[in-house]
């Protein structure tokens, strides 16, 4: 076995040394790595009609950074969030209706549309014990992946994509993905931790949110802050323009023709990277890290210099990073975030973690001057939703394990939309052109090979 490992080392070594690419040679062909430039302005590479994302605004002819604003199917996110809360109404099926058929519910529609979801939230007989209780992993996406993949096992009509079967289908993922991810963490939690397992169905009564908190807790109990903080965050998970990693991910697999189980599966393999869905939970390990290491928590200095020695690569995991600041696309703010502030505050004083919520509130403060002072910044950095979301999660008592998986019971709306918007409009398959550098070489037979 050290012989194999010793070799697939050296394997790697050959990989780097003859797949590297100058960076230089990017410029030069002016390609843009990650599909941005410096400014952070994407390559266009379709249209959507479901959210939209402005960062900038035009002054005196000029293009400037603004705060951020983020509209679903043309209604900014904080209208909509202002419209269900000053209602005390959850939100979550209310913005699902509108992201999958781009106009407001009213009172009847919403009924049936929760309704609908809530007949759909079922699992297919044995499937928890035969699949999600099956080789269980701390890794609570790959089991959402290996489920809603074996999912499609139990459709006769797996590979039908009419607009009328792809509905159904990502209704019903809508619908389960909570079950599958909380079940997911019994199951880890259980047979690789040794806990107590306990497996609570889903109320057809209850909202989205408030069926994640029951089937999660023991004890099922939950407060309506509880539940209305966790719907927030789903809402404001929901969806993000066609060009995030994920949805993007989404719109290529679905071009080409696919079952939607795979382009779900392909979206969710997207979003488990740290650099996409994963963020939040750095976000939490860097403020234990500081708790750790900063004396005073008070002290602004102290605190600034423990940023400092993130950037220089000192502290943490030595990335260089401060997670939780700055955004693709957002210049001067998040909305997102904005939004999640006063719900943060009044959940923090409900769970008596005020001292949590001000030191956050600190590093917010302090990290882009301390950013602003050693790197040449082309957009304002601000904090992003991530920032305050795992804070969020962990005042809710959800386990790290569950942070991505939360972002993607979310998310799951905005890649179905995406996928049916892909499929009603375009019918070609996405092929983007790379490049070719290399350069023409002879074939050597292997007597003559040295």
């Amino acid at each position: 076995m050290e012989n194999i490992i010793e070799r697939c080392d050296n394997y790697a070594r050959l990989c780097r040394e003859t797949t590297s690419i100058p960076a230089e040679l990017y410029d030069l062909h002016q390609v843009k790595k990650g599909l941005r430039d410096k400014n952070g302005e994407g390559v266009r590479a379709g249209l959507t009609n479901i959210s939209r994302v402005d960062a900038f605004e035009v002054v005196d002819g000029q293009k400037v950074p603004c705060d951020g604003k983020l509209y679903y199917r043309g209604i900014n996110v904080k209208d909509l969030v202002r419209g269900f809360t000053s209602e005390n109404r959850y939100g979550f099926e209310e913005t699902a209706y509108l992201l999958l058929f781009g106009k407001l519910p009213d009172a009847a529609q919403l009924r049936q549309f929760t309704e609908t979801l809530a007949a759909c939230r079922t699992l297919p007989r044995n499937f928890t014990r035969d699949v999600i209780m099956k080789a269980p992993t701390r890794d609570i996406m790959i089991t959402l992946s290996k489920s809603i993949l074996m999912l499609s096992a139990y459709d006769r009509r797996t590979d039908d994509i009419s607009i009328e079967n792809v509905m159904r289908q990502c209704l019903m993922l809508i619908s389960v993905f909570p079950m599958i991810a909380v079940y997911g963490f019994h199951a880890y939690n259980h047979y690789v931790r040794g806990r107590s397992m306990y497996i609570h169905r889903p109320d057809p009564r209850l909202s989205t949110a408030e069926n994640i908190l029951r089937m999660l807790r023991p004890d099922m109990k939950y407060t309506e802050l509880e539940a209305k903080v966790l719907d927030l965050a789903l809402v404001l998970h929901m969806e993000h323009g066609g060009g995030n990693n994920s949805t993007f991910t989404t719109h290529v697999v679905s071009s080409s023709g696919t079952d939607t189980y795979s382009a779900i599966a392909a979206a969710l393999g997207s979003l488990k990277g740290p650099k996409h869905g994963g963020a939040n939970i750095r976000v939490v390990q860097m403020m234990k890290d500081l708790k750790a290491h900063v004396h005073n928590l008070h002290d602004e200095e102290e605190v600034a210099a423990y940023l400092q020695k993130l950037l220089d690569r000192e502290a943490f995991d030595k990335k260089g990073l401060i997670y939780g600041m700055g955004h693709a696309v957002y210049t001067l703010s998040d909305p997102r975030c904005q939004i999640f502030k006063a719900y943060v505050g009044k959940l923090a004083a409900e769970k008596g973690r005020k001292r949590d919520y001000d030191l956050y509130n600190l590093v917010e403060r302090l990290a882009p001057q301390v950013i602003g002072k050693n790197r040449r910044i082309y957009k304002g950095v601000s904090a992003n939703v991530d920032f305050y979301s795992g804070l969020i999660y962990s005042m809710l008592d959800i386990p790290e394990e569950l942070f991505t998986p939360m972002f993607a019971i979310a998310r799951i709306v905005g890649w179905s939309a995406h996928r049916l918007e892909e499929l009603i409009n375009v019918d070609k398959i996405i092929r983007p052109a790379y490049i070719s550098i290399s350069e023409p070489a002879d074939y050597i037979p292997l007597t003559g090979r040295e």
